[in-house]
């Protein structure tokens, strides 16, 4: 038998996440990193701030840490940045790209170096920042952290998360000026009190909302039922629109949170997009806006360069994010965190077999194991978070566990509890910061010998992917369930990340069929959880 010299070949590895995510090694190094927040480059109040809700002695994670090093660069005069900021769930990302926002913003302000376009016209609010969010729970959140990082550096930031409410009767658009104005919880509210008048409204520096928010404060209420009467030729209730509230003209940075969501999702693309061009326009320089993103489109299009700070953050890089970075967007500058695309390691998985009876029967058995386990080890239960595809299936579980007295939060989207304009309905579950004067307090993991207990006291939460994005939850949310297939693993790492947050413990719970029909899903979905937790 010939032997060959040549050496033997090497299996090829195929990453089984490949398909779903950008694997490649483009970001900026993560050597040589600060491993303090310090001043400079953070100004005394914001450095100040930080150390009051972190902590003395807290170390900057990486994502914050490239922050540091890369975003407290004073750009030139003429020329503003574009980043990337990206790591894994739990990882700070939010203080990542605030804190360099808030430092700048303040600075120009008193350095008097505010650069807005004179011609823009000025509205109720002119805001120099804008960041945008999925969801009004996470938009609430933000704000409500921006604020607690402004103790010592005073900037105004409004929360545009209320619900749409019907617009008033019998006062016609000429008479009534109505104006934004900050309610008690930091929401924006509608007020006909004050004519609009410069000198009668207080500046804004920086905005939070969801994109259709925006667009409302942008184009002013009821634009978008016009819109859809230019599609639509019959006949339908008149709606008035009204007058924009939110003039752009000032705007210096756009933060675009949960870019894996605003740049992918269909349900917020154009919107995004649409946002950050009409900023341009108002900033006097154009830049091209088509509602029909199509990334299949052969040739290299023009690159778009935006008259602001641009920051997208993200816990993952989509392979379709990506495609549409690298094309309409090649200079922008990645940070990414070497755990990008990884389970934290706080949090364990488990994968769940159906029995093959009744599944909610099945996930009643789970939640009563997880409670009887954390009575042998800490004597309190904690609260559990459980995914589902849909919204039916959110209410009926809800319903059949609490036919089996077990209390729980059945939260959808179109759930009355999301439209009261606050998070109450996510009282216990979400963190709380110790000097948050204004946050309510979590509620306790409760004991058996407490007047609390499972009939009375919520400790499940049920809801689909609307809760997966950016929340901070409490570290009493030690499960998180996910009981429908992950549509992707984008989905299962938003909503694994939910628990073992800044390092707590957690575990996700994965069910599925381990044999017979549909079993092979679950063998799939097994091996790129497995990918994950590498």
């Amino acid at each position: 038998m010939l032997q060959s010299d040549s050496p033997p070949i090497k299996p090829k590895i195929v990453n089984p996440l490949s398909d779903e995510f950008d694997i490649s090694r483009r970001s900026v190094s993560t050597k040589e990193l600060p491993d303090k927040f310090t001043s400079p480059p953070l100004m005394e109040g914001l450095l100040e701030s930080i150390h009051g809700v972190l902590g003395p002695d807290a170390r900057p994670t990486p994502i914050q840490a490239l922050s540091l090093k890369h975003l407290f660069n004073e750009p030139q005069p003429s020329r503003y940045h574009e980043h990337l900021l990206a790591s894994e769930t739990g990882s700070g990302k939010s203080i990542a790209y605030l804190l360099p926002m808030l430092h700048d913003l303040k600075q120009s302000e008193l350095n008097n170096t505010q650069r807005a376009d004179p011609d823009a016209p000025r509205r109720a609010v002119n805001p120099r920042a804008i960041v945008l969010a999925p969801t009004h729970e996470l938009t609430r959140q933000l704000s409500g952290f921006a604020k607690e990082l402004l103790h010592h550096v005073k900037l105004r930031v409004l929360c545009a998360s209320r619900a749409n409410t019907a617009s008033r009767k019998n006062v016609s658009a000429a008479k009534m000026a109505d104006v934004l104005v900050e309610g008690s919880d930091g929401e924006l509210e509608v007020s006909s009190e004050f004519m609009m008048r410069a000198d009668q409204i207080h500046p804004v520096d920086i905005v939070v909302g969801t994109p259709a928010k925006i667009l409302e404060l942008m184009r002013g209420r009821g634009w978008d039922h016009e819109a859809e009467e230019v599609l639509d030729k019959r006949p339908r209730r008149k709606v008035t629109v009204g007058e924009p509230q939110m003039g752009l003209g000032r705007v210096e940075w756009v933060v675009v949170d949960e870019a894996d969501v605003l740049f992918v999702d269909p349900d917020f693309q154009e919107a995004t997009r649409s946002i950050l061009a009409e900023v341009s326009n108002a900033r006097g320089h154009p830049v091209p806006f088509d509602p029909n993103l199509d990334l299949s489109t052969k040739g290299q299009p023009t690159p778009i360069s935006y008259p602001f700070n641009f920051v997208l953050t993200s816990a993952t890089i989509p392979s379709s994010l990506a495609a549409f970075l690298d094309k309409f967007h090649p200079s922008l500058t990645r940070l990414a965190s070497p755990n990008l695309h990884k389970l934290p390691s706080s949090l364990k998985t488990e994968h769940f077999s159906w029995t093959g009876g009744n599944r909610d029967a099945d996930i009643e058995h789970r939640l009563r194991r997880v409670w009887y386990e954390d009575m042998e080890k800490t004597g309190t239960k904690s609260k559990v978070l459980v995914f589902c595809n849909k919204s039916a299936r959110v209410e009926n579980l809800g319903a059949y566990l609490r036919e089996k007295g077990i209390a729980n939060v059945a939260l959808t989207s179109a759930g009355d509890a999301r439209k009261r304009g606050s998070n109450h309905h996510l009282d216990g579950l979400l963190r709380v910061r110790s000097d948050s004067a204004s946050a309510p307090a979590a509620t306790p993991a409760t004991g058996a010998g407490s007047m609390d207990d499972l009939k009375e006291v919520p400790h499940v939460m049920i809801t689909t992917s609307l809760l997966s994005r950016g929340l901070d939850f409490s570290p009493d949310v030690k499960h998180v369930f996910i009981v429908d297939e992950p549509r992707n693993m984008v989905d299962f790492l938003h909503r694994a990340g939910r628990s073992g947050r800044a390092g707590e413990s957690g575990k996700v719970v994965v069910f599925g069929k381990s044999k017979g029909r549909g079993s092979e899903k679950a063998r799939v979905v097994r091996k790129k959880v497995g990918a994950l937790a590498a």
